[in-house]
C-alpha cells in the first residue's frame, strides 16, 4: 500500500464516520478504497468546465448571487483547488441520490447539536442560578466589551485599524513569527503621503466669485495639492470607512461647470495616487513580509517619475504657461501607471495576499498586459523586483537545504515540533513526510509544476546536512524571474538532479543501506532459519512464561549466544537486534496499524481483554536499532510492519514445532496406552492435517510471498534516482507482503488466528495425555488408570473428536473467506494458498457437503412448519 493508498484510507474512514456508517458491517472499507485507487485519476480544470459547473451550482442553489461572491473572493485570494472543489459540487447536484442522503445526515447533526444546545442551555441556566452573587460584576464585563466592540467599528487610520485587526488585513498571527518592534517615531501621523485632513481646511469664499482665469489658476493649484495628497482650498478628501477603500473628492459647486468636468477626470488620479500611497505604507512593515516590503520598495521608486511630473506641473503653472487643458493631456501619461498600480494595490488588500499569492498575481498581470508595451513593462519591472527576496529564499533552499523565511511566506513550511529522533520511537511519527511540507497557497503560479520537484531537492539536501556533511552545489547560479519557464526549469532540476545522487549514493554506499535490508530479512522474514531454531530451543522455558515475568535481558543473552553460534555471526549488523516484548498480540497490533494510518486515536488506544494474559510466546518480537539518516527508509513504521511478519513466521514456527513433539512425545507413549487403535490413529491422522496447514502455511509466506517479493524490490532499488521512489518501493514491498500473508484483513487475520489456536490447544492436550500415560507407567500415586476422568478412553475419543471438527470448521471459514476476498479484490495471489491447503478436494467436498446438509435441514423444518398450520403437503408427483 503506497502512501497515497494510506491516505485513502483515511479519507475512506473519515467519510465513513461522518455519514455514521463506521459500525455497520454490511459497508466493507477495503472495497470502496480498492474501487478508488483502481479508478484514481488526475482532473484538469478548463475555463469552459469551470463555468459550467459554477452555473450548474448557482441554479441548484437557493442563494445563487451569494455562491458567485464567495466564489470570486475566494478566487481573488488564490485558492488553488477552487476550480476542483466547484467541479466536485456540480457532480454532487447531478446525483439525488447523494444530495438527498446528505440532507438526511445534515439533518440529523442538526438535531443532535440542537439536542446539545438544549442541554448546554439548561447547565447555563443553573450555573446562574447558582451565581447570582456574580451577575452584576459579569455585566460590567460584558458592558464594557461591547463599548469596545462598538469604539471599534468607528472609522480610524489605517495605522490602528491595522494594529487591533491583524488578521483582517492579511496578517498572520504574531505567533508564527516574531515581528521586530518598531520605534515611535515611525507611526508618526505626519509622515504619511496620505491626506491627513479630510474635509473643508477652512471656510473660503466660493471659487464661483473669482474670474474664470483667477478659477482655472486657482483650481490647477488645488489639483497639484491633491495629486500629491494635500487637502486643498476647493478640492476635499472625503474620509474612508475603511483603510483599502477608494478615496472620494468633493468639487466646490460653484466652479465652472467646463472646468468642473476636466477636474472630475484628473480625481481618479488623486484617488490612485492616496490608495497606492496607502499601501506602500502599509507593505512596509515587516508582518506584511519581505515580498510586499520588495512590492512596496518597487512602487515607491516608480512613484519617482510621478512626482517628477507632478514638480515639472507646478513650474509650469508659476511661470505662467499652464492651462487647464495643458494640465489634462500631461497628466494622461502618469494616470494608466497610477491606475495599474493602484489596480495592483486593491486586488492584493482584496484578498490579503503575501508571498507566492503576490507573486503569482504580478505573474498572471505581466501575461495579461502582452498587448500593452507600457503595462507589460511595468508589470515585469514589479515582478522582478517583488521576486527578489522570494528567489533568495529558494535558492538557499534548493542550493544548500536551508529555510530561511522569518515571515512566513516561502513554499516550504518547517516543522520545529518534528524531530527525527522520533523515527525510532513513534509508531504514528511521518518525519519525511511533515518535517517539510508545501503550502499551496504560498506557491507562485511559475512555480507551480516545479513545487514538488523544489521541496524534494532541499529535504535530500537538508538530510545531508543533518549528517554534518558540507554541501557545495557545483550547478548554483542565480534564480531571476523569466517569462521562458524553460530557463527556471533547467536550473531547478539540475539542483534536484544533484541533491537526488548526493543522498542516494550516501545511503548506498556511506550506510551500507543494501547490507541492512538483507540484515532485516535475516532476522524478521527469517531468512536464515538456524539461529531461530536454536534460540527456540534454548528459549522454550522462558517463553511458556507469563509475559510479566518474563526477563529480558536473559531473552538478549540468548539471542545473543544463538547468533554467536549460527551463519548470522558473520553478519556486521547483529548487534542491532534486540529482544522486544509487546503487550498486545497480532491481531491488536494490525487494528493499532491501521488506527495510526487513519489516524483514529480512539482505535488505537482501545483496550484489548486478550492482551491482559500474554504469554512470553504471544509478546516476542525482534526489534532492530537503526541511525539516522538510515532512520528515513527503516522507521518505526517499517520496522511495525517487519515485526507483524516476523511474529506471524515466528508463532507459525512455533506451532509446528508443537505439532512435532507430538509425534515424539506419543510415540513412546503409544505402546502404554489403553486405547483402541482407531483412536489412536484417528489423533495421529489429525495431527499431520494440522501439520500440513501449518507447513504449507509456511511455505506459502516463505516462497510464494517473500521471496519474490523481495527480488522484485532488489531490482527496483537497482532502478531508483532518488529517495523518494526508494521509500515507496520499499513500503511497496511491505504492504505487498503484509497483504499477501493475510495481515491486512481482520477477517482472515481472525481465521488463521482460530485454526493456530486449536492446534495449540490439540499438542497441549496430547502433550498432557502422554505425560499421564508416563506417570501411570511409573506406577505412581498422582495418577493412574482408574483416576480421573481425562484418561478414560471415551474421554479421549471426544476430545479428538471435538478438535477434528473445530480444525475443519476453521479451515473450511478460511478456504471460503480466501476466495471470497481473492473474488471481491480481483486478486488471485491467496488461490495459490487454497490449492496448496486442498490439494485433493477434499474440504472443498466437505464445505459442499456441509451446504446440501443445511438446506436439506431448512427445506425439512419449513415442511414441518407448514404441516403445523393445517396446510397438507403436496403429494410426491405434484409439481
Amino acid at each position: 500500500m503506497a502512501s497515497h493508498e494510506f491516505s485513502i484510507h483515511h479519507y475512506v474512514d473519515t467519510l465513513l464516520q461522518i455519514f455514521e456508517l463506521d459500525n455497520c458491517e454490511e459497508v466493507r472499507p477495503e472495497v470502496y478504497i480498492e474501487l478508488l485507487v483502481k479508478k484514481r485519476q488526475p482532473h484538469i480544470a478548463t475555463q469552459i468546465s469551470v463555468q459550467n459547473s459554477k452555473r450548474k451550482i448557482a441554479e441548484k442553489t437557493d442563494t445563487p448571487v451569494e455562491f458567485l461572491s464567495k466564489y470570486d473572493d475566494l478566487k481573488a485570494r488564490n485558492s488553488r483547488d477552487l476550480d476542483l472543489l466547484v467541479y466536485f459540487l456540480s457532480k454532487i447536484c447531478d446525483d439525488d441520490r447523494v444530495k438527498t442522503f446528505l440532507k438526511r445526515i445534515a439533518d440529523n447533526k442538526v438535531k443532535a447539536k440542537t439536542e446539545e444546545a438544549y442541554q448546554a442551555h439548561n447547565v447555563v441556566v443553573e450555573r446562574l442560578q447558582h451565581g447570582a452573587a456574580n451577575l452584576p460584576i459579569r455585566l460590567e464585563e460584558i458592558k464594557k466589551a461591547l463599548r469596545m466592540k462598538e469604539a471599534a467599528g468607528t472609522p480610524m487610520p489605517s495605522e490602528a485599524m491595522r494594529r487591533l485587526f491583524p488578521e483582517k488585513f492579511g496578517v498572520p498571527a504574531k505567533a508564527e513569527f516574531q515581528v521586530p518592534d518598531m520605534p515611535e517615531w515611525f507611526n508618526l501621523p505626519y509622515l504619511s503621503q496620505d491626506f491627513l485632513n479630510e474635509g473643508p481646511i477652512a471656510e473660503e469664499a466660493p471659487i464661483g466669485t473669482l474670474p474664470l482665469q483667477d478659477q482655472e489658476e486657482a483650481i490647477m493649484d488645488d489639483l497639484l495639492y491633491t495629486l500629491e495628497g494635500i487637502t486643498g482650498k476647493y478640492i476635499y478628501p472625503l474620509p474612508v470607512s475603511h483603510p483599502h477603500e477608494e478615496r472620494q473628492f468633493t468639487v466646490d459647486s460653484t466652479l465652472d461647470p467646463t472646468m468642473r468636468e476636466l477636474v472630475k477626470k484628473v480625481l481618479p488620479t488623486c484617488a490612485d495616487y492616496s490608495l497606492t500611497v496607502r499601501f506602500i505604507e502599509e507593505k512596509s512593515n515587516f508582518e506584511h513580509g519581505l515580498v510586499n516590503q520588495a512590492l512596496a520598495a518597487a512602487m515607491q521608486n516608480l512613484m519617482k517619475d510621478y512626482y517628477l511630473i507632478v514638480a515639472q506641473l507646478e513650474h509650469q503653472l508659476r511661470i505662467g504657461q499652464l492651462t487647464l487643458q495643458k494640465f489634462w493631456y500631461y497628466i494622461q501619461p502618469s494616470m494608466s501607471t497610477l491606475h495599474a498600480l493602484a489596480s495592483i494595490a486593491s486586488t492584493i488588500n482584496k484578498g490579503h495576499c503575501r508571498g507566492g499569492s503576490v507573486l503569482s498575481l504580478l505573474h498572471e498581470r505581466v501575461l495579461n498586459s502582452v498587448g500593452d508595451e507600457k503595462l507589460h513593462k511595468l508589470a515585469l519591472y514589479l515582478v522582478e523586483a517583488t521576486s527578489l527576496p522570494y528567489f533568495d529564499c529558494l535558492q538557499k533552499w534548493i542550493y544548500k537545504g536551508i529555510v530561511v523565511d522569518p515571515y512566513c511566506e516561502f513554499m516550504v513550511i518547517e516543522r520545529s515540533k518534528v524531530h527525527k529522533e522520533n523515527l525510532q520511537h513513534e509508531v504514528s511519527d511521518s518525519y519525511w513526510e511533515q518535517k517539510y511540507t508545501l503550502c499551496r497557497d504560498r506557491i507562485p503560479a511559475f512555480l507551480q509544476s516545479l513545487a514538488e520537484k523544489i521541496l524534494t531537492t532541499g529535504k535530500y539536501l537538508n538530510v545531508v546536512r543533518e549528517t554534518g556533511k558540507n554541501i557545495h552545489c557545483p550547478n548554483a547560479t542565480e534564480l531571476v524571474y523569466s517569462m521562458n519557464e524553460r530557463v527556471m526549469t533547467e536550473q531547478i532540476e539540475r539542483a534536484h538532479d544533484y541533491a537526488s545522487k548526493l543522498l542516494l549514493g550516501m545511503l548506498m554506499d556511506d550506510h551500507q543501506l543494501i547490507a541492512r535490508l538483507r540484515s532485516l530479512k535475516h532476522y524478521f522474514l527469517l531468512d536464515q532459519g538456524d539461529f531461530i531454531v536454536q534460540f527456540m530451543d534454548m528459549t522454550e522455558e522462558e517463553m511458556q512464561k507469563p509475559m510479566n515475568d518474563v526477563i529480558p535481558e536473559k531473552l538478549d543473552s540468548l539471542l545473543e549466544l544463538a547468533l554467536r553460534s549460527s551463519v548470522a555471526n558473520a553478519d556486521p549488523f547483529k548487534e542491532d537486534v534486540r529482544v522486544h516484548l509487546l503487550p498486545y498480540d497480532l491481531i491488536s497490533m494490525l487494528n493499532r496499524v491501521i488506527a495510526i494510518s487513519a489516524r483514529d486515536d480512539r482505535e488505537c488506544h482501545r483496550p484489548d481483554p486478550t492482551e491482559l494474559s500474554l504469554s512470553g510466546l504471544e509478546a516476542f518480537s525482534f526489534d532492530y536499532e537503526v541511525k539516522w539518516p538510515l532512520s528515513l527508509l527503516l522507521n518505526r513504521k517499517a520496522i511495525i510492519r517487519y515485526q507483524m511478519l516476523f511474529r506471524y513466521l515466528f508463532y507459525a514456527k512455533h506451532v509446528e514445532r508443537q505439532l512435532c513433539n507430538i509425534w515424539m512425545s506419543t510415540k513412546s507413549a503409544n505402546q502404554f496406552s489403553p486405547f483402541s487403535t482407531k483412536w489412536s490413529t484417528a489423533s495421529f491422522a489429525l495431527r499431520q492435517r494440522m501439520l500440513n496447514f501449518v507447513q504449507n502455511l509456511q511455505y506459502y509466506m516463505s516462497f510464494e510471498v517473500l521471496e519474490p517479493n523481495w527480488i522484485h524490490l532488489m531490482a527496483k532499488i537497482d532502478k531508483v534516482k532518488n529517495i523518494d521512489e526508494l521509500l515507496v518501493c520499499h513500503y511497496d514491498f511491505l504492504d505487498t507482503c503484509l497483504s499477501d500473508c493475510m495481515l491486512t484483513s481482520r477477517t482472515l487475520l481472525k481465521t488463521v488466528h482460530k485454526l493456530m489456536a486449536v492446534c495449540v490447544m490439540f499438542s497441549n492436550h496430547m502433550l498432557r495425555m502422554s505425560r499421564s500415560f508416563e506417570i501411570a507407567r511409573g506406577r505412581t500415586t498422582e495418577m493412574s488408570f482408574a483416576e480421573g476422568h481425562s484418561l478414560s478412553e471415551e474421554s479421549f475419543a471426544a476430545a479428538i473428536t471435538v478438535h477434528e471438527e473445530s480444525f475443519s470448521k476453521c479451515l473450511g471459514e478460511l478456504l471460503t473467506t480466501v476466495m471470497e476476498e481473492s473474488s471481491q479484490l480481483n486478486d488471485p495471489k491467496l488461490i495459490n494458498l487454497v490449492h496448496r491447503l486442498d490439494a485433493n478436494g477434499f474440504y472443498s467436498e466437505q464445505i459442499t457437503m456441509a451446504l446440501e446438509r443445511s438446506l436439506r435441514d431448512t427445506t425439512i423444518t419449513v415442511a414441518d412448519a407448514v404441516d403445523d398450520s393445517g396446510t397438507p403437503r403436496p403429494e410426491s408427483g405434484s409439481a
